[in-house]
């Protein structure tokens, strides 16, 4: 997967456990108003579902290209974290403030964030959201790290 370096991102793919419906709702509108095209990849309702399945769409929008970046949230946002990170092609950054969503970003050029809704109210996750979607890749230094996690994926030990 080439990794973009150009940072144009209109159309994001968001989804959700049943335990971060609400939130998911309120995030949705937030990016409407800002401009952005969501694709909601579920969950569509407060009954109980599993998160692996829910991240695993949000994963396949982002790497089809329908969408240039990728939020999954649920009680902690882990077990996204997990599930996205086994998807090949996905860099998936578990944040929990505006230090680790800068960083996601700027050194690691995550294509999908994972929160942990109930531990944030919504001006901090609407806030969060906006600065990850907002943030460049620094490239530079970093782009070889890049490279190095790409690489694990492909079967290297990053010295590849």
């Amino acid at each position: 997967m080439e990794i973009n370096l150009k940072d144009n991102v209109k159309r994001v793919a968001i989804g959700c456990d049943h335990g971060a419906f609400d939130a998911k709702g309120t995030l949705v509108s937030y990016l409407e108003t800002l401009g952005y095209t969501v694709k909601d990849a579920g969950c569509f309702s407060k009954e109980a579902v599993d998160y692996p399945d829910i991240a695993a769409a949000v994963c396949r929008k982002v790497l089809s290209g329908d969408c240039e970046r990728g939020i999954m949230l649920d009680g902690a946002g882990i077990g996204s974290s997990m599930a996205c990170n086994k998807v090949r092609g996905i860099r998936a950054a578990l944040c929990w403030n505006m230090k680790t969503i800068i960083n996601s970003r700027e050194h690691n050029n995550a294509n999908v964030l994972t929160l942990g809704a109930p531990l944030h109210d919504a001006g901090e996750l609407c806030a969060m959201v906006r600065t990850w979607l907002e943030t460049r890749f620094a490239g530079g230094r970093h782009l070889a790290r890049v490279n190095k996690i790409m690489a694990l994926e492909r079967g290297g030990f990053g010295d590849d």
